[in-house]
């Protein structure tokens, strides 16, 4: 297996403003003069954090959707990044109501334009989210060049068990681990903290990749995307500026923690149940 290189783009993002970020971001991509196989978006890239979804939701035949799949295919690129979306799944709660249509989903396009889908599982009530959107509840991982890379959105970071590494498996069920972010600078230190634990807690590589800038809620974003190894090494990370960077991840270096330090082996086993 040999290595990878991701490139992330930390940028800000015009509130609710899908034809301002689709021209911006397309610009950027554009601008990646180095090499790469995977470049990675922040979260609802097209609008920041928004909790509109009846006035800015797509459908997956929508505009976002077929752009992705033009910059991936005239890109060579896995594009990929989360998006407000609607999606008529009917799903019942207890209470009997409709669960709402929407989904902040993350989309992972290949260059042949096909993709996989991932709708975040823990919506982040705090800012109301939960009554927004409806949660997901399978996990996507996806695979590039022999690498498993397991794909999460934002507040999945403080849920430790959703990206757990399975216990009932001879090898490592995955070896990224990448999560897309709207995350305010006032709790930044749990995000680099986590971030940090995860690569640590899994031995795999993991990548963060926040967006930075003021939206329209007053809210500030300092950024600080990371690139962290499977020792919790920091490798890369960038506050309060626009940034656009690549690396490649070493394979090797990755099998030899996991040879030396067999961690894994010794986890306890356990099993998800839905609450």
């Amino acid at each position: 297996m040999s290595n990878l290189s991701i490139t992330l783009i930390q940028t800000n993002l015009n509130w609710e403003n899908k034809a301002a970020n689709l021209q911006m971001l397309e610009e950027k991509i554009s601008s990646i003069k180095k090499g790469t196989e995977v470049v990675v978006l922040p979260e609802m890239f097209t609008t920041g954090f928004s909790m509109k979804p009846r006035q800015l939701a797509e459908t997956m035949d929508g505009e976002t959707v077929q752009w992705m799949k033009r910059i991936a295919a005239e890109k060579r690129i896995v594009l990929t990044g989360s998006v407000i979306i609607e999606d008529q799944q009917m799903v019942l709660g207890e209470a009997e109501s409709i669960a709402p249509p929407y989904y902040n989903r993350l989309i992972w396009m290949l260059p042949n334009g096909q993709y996989g889908v991932y709708d975040k599982r823990h919506r982040f009530a705090y800012a109301g989210e939960d009554e927004h959107f409806s949660a997901g509840s399978k996990r996507l991982i996806a695979s590039v060049k022999g690498w498993k890379i397991n794909l999460l959105v934002c507040y999945d970071l403080r849920f430790p068990v959703w990206a757990r590494q399975s216990p009932f498996l001879e090898e490592a069920e995955y070896d990224i681990l990448i999560y897309v972010a709207n995350w305010p600078e006032r709790r930044s230190h749990a995000w680099k903290t986590l971030l940090q634990a995860r690569a640590i807690e899994n031995q795999c590589y993991v990548v963060g990749v926040n967006r930075v800038g003021t939206d329209g809620n007053d809210i500030y974003y300092s950024g600080e995307s990371m690139v962290i190894d499977p020792l919790g090494e920091v490798l890369y990370t960038k506050k309060d500026a626009e940034d656009i960077f690549t690396i490649t991840l070493d394979r090797t270096h990755l099998q030899a923690v996991r040879e030396k330090l067999p961690f894994l082996k010794d986890a306890d086993g356990f099993q998800m149940i839905d609450p």
